[in-house]
């Protein structure tokens, strides 16, 4: 590290935008990792601080009703903050193993709370000597830096599903549903509600594909909050049940969205692309989608489309006009993504968190270069990495995918990333 990226890290940020420009894009990513792992360190070392003040209070910390109210009293902290802070002190006294894993910053402070949580409520048809396991893949779920909050939820309803008890479990408990729609003063709706996980599911899975970012027309993209996209889509989910519930279908067939190309167009390589002719080239044959709203769209965007849709073939003569069609099919069938969503359990890219419904069916070697629509050829990317994969604008270097001996899905970085390419497992350990 050199000696202004040490500055840079244990310094004052007061004038330190003004000389970042003299930094490089690695070392501003290693200042970036630095200085987290910095606040991580010093996060922790507040806990145990503050625990400790409030074992042996003095006369500021007892007149300021407890530790927390004094810590926000004399730091620019909110109380609530500052009595999170203070609970979770004491909460790791009894569990020296999920305090050892946050003291070495190996555990962020969200996760600690939510993994001490589970240990002092734990399911109640979990004997005690389960614990010490649990404990450890919790810890597990909420180390290093793939850890996320959902992956450590997940390991949590895992865990209340595998000791189950008499009880119905909270998530599951459909006597708890509640749903309260009341007018304002101003004419408006407030709407708040409280459901079961099933429930929840099936509202979630039929808003889906009505609350995915919409671009205008001239491809400026969504401006509208995902609080927004979220009420719109509700309103059209409405609307379409009182219109004879057309409801929308997500992980079936796609929202119709046509595009034509022609099938060399669509090859990998550049030289089955169109090529000019003595007579010169029309537009039409530019190696390009067309999309009957929209107009033009690119081979890579369209090959994007075409790893997972609906297949239709139209047999041209050489003035292009129609001779033949066949009727259409989809690449992947609906079977093909149930066995995919049971292997991948969502984005299978490393790191990623997205659910299923959300995810396109990916060829590994794509079906115009002879790609089989088969399981071993197939894999569920959400589409921002699906993008990545056909070689995103601006990304230097390119992914690879390929199918281990396990049967699943490996990720190879591009040496821009990792020098050595160390292959990198789907991202499925801790789904359910």
């Amino acid at each position: 590290m050199s000696v202004l990226l040490s500055d840079v890290v244990s310094g004052s940020a007061v004038g330190l935008r003004g000389r970042l420009w003299r930094l490089s894009a690695a070392e501003l990513r290693a200042a970036a990792i630095e200085a987290s792992a910095e606040i991580l360190r010093l996060e922790a070392v507040r806990v145990a601080v503050v625990d400790e003040l409030s074992l042996r209070p003095d006369d500021q910390v007892i007149a300021s009703r407890g530790v927390g109210c004094w810590l926000a009293a004399n730091t620019m902290l909110q109380i609530r903050d500052g009595k999170k802070i203070a609970a979770l002190g004491a909460a790791l006294r009894p569990f020296p193993a999920v305090t050892a894993r946050f003291d070495v910053g190996d555990c962020s402070f969200d996760h600690a709370v939510l993994i001490v949580a589970f240990c002092e409520s734990p399911p109640k048809g979990m004997p005690d000597e389960a614990l010490p396991r649990c404990v450890d893949l919790l810890l597990a779920a909420a180390s290093g830096v793939e850890a996320t909050t959902t992956k450590v939820r997940n390991v949590i309803a895992t865990l209340e599903r595998v000791f189950e008890s008499d009880e119905i479990p909270p998530a599951e408990d459909v006597d708890r549903n509640e749903l309260r729609i009341a007018s304002t003063l101003n004419g408006r709706v407030v709407v708040r509600g409280d459901f079961d996980a099933l429930t929840g599911e099936m509202l979630l899975s039929a808003l889906s594909n009505l609350t995915m970012p919409t671009p205008a027309p001239d491809g400026t993209p969504d401006a509208r909050s995902a609080a927004k996209r979220t009420a719109d889509g509700f309103t059209e989910l409405i609307r379409r049940y009182l219109d004879c519930a057309k409801t929308g279908v997500d992980g079936g067939q796609r929202p119709h969205v046509n595009v034509h190309i022609n099938v060399r167009d669509l090859a990998e390589h550049r030289d089955c692309a169109a090529t000019p002719t003595d007579d010169g080239m029309a537009v039409s044959d530019l190696d390009v989608g067309h999309m009957p709203w929209l107009g033009p769209l690119s081979v890579s965007q369209t090959r994007l489309l075409g790893c997972d849709c609906f297949l239709s073939t139209v047999l041209l003569d050489d003035h292009g006009a129609p001779l033949d069609a066949k009727p259409g099919k989809r690449l992947v069938t609906a079977e093909q993504r149930v066995a995919l969503i049971a292997r991948d359990s969502g984005c299978a890219f490393p790191g990623c968190t997205c659910v299923p419904a959300w995810t396109d069916a990916h060829h590994i070697r794509h079906w115009a270069n002879g790609g089989p629509t088969v399981m071993n050829n197939l894999v569920l990317l959400c589409r921002s990495h699906h993008r990545l994969m056909h070689r995103k604008s601006g990304f230097v270097g390119k992914w690879e995918i390929r199918i281990g001996a396990d049967n699943k899905p490996w990720f190879i970085p591009p040496p821009s990333i990792d020098p050595g390419q160390h292959p990198r497992p789907a991202n499925t350990t801790f789904k359910t």
